[in-house]
């Protein structure tokens, strides 16, 4: 099922620039991320499910790239152009092989289940 959201032809021309380069610079360098590395974990700071997640990568043995944006009282509106680019609500946003994943609970699940195989 296709996420739903608001198609070009109902946003007024004056706006459409804008909408299409709010804070694109945090997703070209998340997209950078994604191209050059197998797994992925963007988080913000002072999370308890980032620390989990990074935690079991590591003890998984699986080699990963971390990018950390801000935390509860800073940059949330350069996380939130994140939010709207995947349409995942929540911090953190795995990444497997360009692929979401979700965040700390379903990267557990797929560890848990052997579907993340390469090791360092």
């Amino acid at each position: 099922m296709p996420r739903r959201i608001l198609d070009e032809a109902h946003l007024h021309p004056a706006i459409r620039d804008r909408i299409a380069e709010n804070h694109a610079d945090i997703v070209r360098e998340v997209q950078a991320a994604i191209a050059a590395n197998d797994i992925v974990v963007v988080v913000m700071a002072q999370n308890p499910a980032p620390k989990r997640a990074r935690r079991l990568l590591e003890d998984a043995g699986l080699a990963f790239r971390y990018l950390e944006y801000g935390n509860y009282l800073s940059l949330w509106r350069r996380r939130n152009a994140l939010k709207m680019w995947t349409g995942w609500p929540t911090f953190p946003m795995v990444f497997v092989k360009g692929v979401l994943i979700g965040g700390a609970d379903d990267l557990k699940r797929l560890l848990e289940r052997g579907e993340l195989g390469a090791r360092k």
